[in-house]
Parts: C-alpha cells; structure tokens; sequence
C-alpha cells in the first residue's frame, strides 16, 4: 500500500504562485503514474496534471502554461508549481497513486485563492 502526504497549500493571491509536494511512503518510479486532482462542482474530481513513471507529463486544458508537475526520485516526492493562479483555481488538491490493480489517495491539502 502507497501511503501519500500533501503539503504545500495554504491562501494565495490572485496571480500568484504556489507549489505543492506529495511525498510517497515507497520509490516513485516504482509508481505507473502520480496525479493530480482538485473536485470540480458537481463531479467528484477534476483532472490537473500527471507525471509518469517514465516522466512524460500531461495537463487539463486549464492549467497548461500555469502549472508544471515534477518530480524527485531521491525523495519520493512529486511536485506541483501552480503559476498565475486564479480564483477558479481554489480546491482542495489531492495526490494520487496509480499502480497496477490499485489507486491510492493523499488526504489533500486545500489552496484557497483570493481575488
């Protein structure tokens, strides 16, 4: 079992920055892929970024040129650099886990932005 720990989020202003971490309880290239997803009203949770165990990344549509995902592989951590952020960007961001036959969830860390 993954264990994930976010961290990073807090207030931030409109057009300003943050950068979240998701620090893995085991090897992260031993992990398919890390993602990254924020709820969106009325779905359960809305795509943003993920980092392969390869290294290839992709984006939603709407964080692409704002946001960039990487990763550490001496310290099992993902990260999320989240750039000119706006207020639709306000959520609760969550780190996920794929692995063969099993997905395991962070308990997220909320990023609330002021406009």
């Amino acid at each position: 079992q993954v264990q994930l720990v976010e961290s990073g989020g807090g207030l931030v202003q409109a057009g300003g920055s943050a950068r979240l971490s998701c620090a893995a309880s085991e090897r992260i290239f031993n992990i398919d892929a890390i993602h990254w997803y924020r709820p969106a009203p009325g779905e359960q949770r809305d795509f943003v970024a993920e980092i392969a165990s390869g290294g290839s990344t992709s984006y939603a549509d709407s964080v692409k040129g704002r946001f960039a995902i990487s990763r550490d592989n001496v310290k099992n951590t993902v990260y999320l650099q989240m750039n000119s952020l706006n207020p639709e960007d306000t959520a609760v961001y969550y780190c996920i886990a794929i692995t063969t036959g099993a997905s395991y969830w962070g308990q997220g860390t909320q990023v609330p932005v002021s406009s």
